[in-house]
């Protein structure tokens, strides 16, 4: 079954116009027309809710009367180039008998006969005045332009070739030996004072047998003689020469004990 035709009158009956510039609140004006002798429902939509505020969205109008709607779009930015698909509709239908309040209202349009129901459909559209529209495809052209320049490569020095070369070989193994030469010191160290024990130790073994040979010199030169005295002498020379520490042992220890003071210095 075909719709009804609508009862209402538009004015205007298929644009909606809107005349820019957009950076604030445009209004549109819509007369509802009733030219029969019933009342007639209207309710307002738009397939764009969240850009227009529609004052009133829906109410009667009374037999042979006309109302006036405000259709007021939110300011956005405009671009001309852009296509506008923003459309309105009208629906309308036969008021029923009685008083209508917004609950009635509400209730009725709800449960509404789908095929009692009259529309008609409006289409905006976006005006400018001509310096404004030149100025927006100037901005927009531009914004174009900025938009298809490519983005500045930041200009990184590249790296010399010094920079690329290579540690030697000889650097990393003379790393290596003083971490090994780290590592190695405290079992070296430990050798050398084990070493410088032992030689005290003999020193003083040494010092011990050199004073009992001078001690049984000096009994024997008191028990003999006193003109044998040069004989005695010099068959004990020997042994005592013998007897005394080494040069080479005193030398020995004095080469320890640097190595080691070198080692705490270092």
């Amino acid at each position: 079954m075909s719709k009804l035709e609508q009862v209402l009158i538009l004015e205007p009956s298929g644009e909606l116009k809107f005349k820019g510039p957009f950076t604030e609140v445009v209004t549109s004006n819509l007369k509802l027309n009733n030219p029969t002798d019933k009342r007639v429902c209207f309710k307002v939509k738009t397939t764009a809710p969240r850009r227009y505020c529609v004052r009133p969205n829906s109410g009667v109008v009374e037999p042979s009367s006309s109302i006036n709607v405000s259709v007021m779009l939110q300011p956005f930015d405009y671009d001309p180039q852009e296509k506008n698909k923003h459309k309105f509709m009208v629906q309308s239908m036969f008021a029923p008998e009685g008083g209508i309040d917004n609950e009635t209202m509400i209730n009725m349009w709800k449960d509404a006969d789908q095929t009692q129901l009259m529309d008609s459909k409006l289409k905006c559209v976006f005006e400018l005045p001509p310096e404004a529209l030149q100025n927006d495809l100037d901005a927009a052209k531009e914004a174009k332009e900025v938009a298809a320049v490519p983005p500045v490569k930041p200009n990184i020095p590249k790296p010399s070739p010094e920079a690329k070369r290579p540690v030697p070989q000889e650097a990393t193994v003379a790393v290596k030996a003083v971490n090994v030469g780290s590592s190695a010191s405290d079992s070296d160290m430990k050798k050398v004072l084990d070493e410088c024990r032992r030689l005290q130790a003999e020193v003083s073994k040494l010092q011990a047998e050199n004073a009992q040979i001078k001690d049984d010199g000096l009994r024997q030169r008191k028990a003999t003689p006193s003109d044998n005295t040069q004989t005695f002498t010099t068959e004990f020379a020997p042994v005592e020469q013998r007897s005394a520490i080494p040069p080479v042992l005193y030398l020995l220890a004095a080469l320890i004990l640097g190595f080691i003071i070198g080692k705490f210095i270092l």
